[in-house]
């Protein structure tokens, strides 16, 4: 559900306690947030969930190699 992360983030942003970890996978999926020709709904909101993570002053950010790319968000 590609489509609802971006609403799941700023909700658990809500819930959770300064300090609190938000873990979100997917985000190279296979490489295509990368690929400007790549315009499928999913591609598009992941990619700019992406952009949006590392500009967020709300949590400290770190992207993980690991499988599909991990996104971990450290809320300040």
């Amino acid at each position: 559900d590609k489509e609802g992360y971006p609403e799941y983030y700023e909700r658990s942003l809500q819930l959770l306690r300064p300090k609190g970890l938000i873990a979100i996978d997917n985000a190279f999926m296979g490489g295509r947030v990368a690929d400007p020709k790549a315009t499928q709904a999913g591609t598009i909101i992941v990619r700019k969930l992406n952009a949006d993570l590392k500009d967020d002053d709300r949590v400290d950010v770190s992207l993980l190699s690991i499988s599909d790319g991990l996104y971990l968000a450290c809320k300040r």
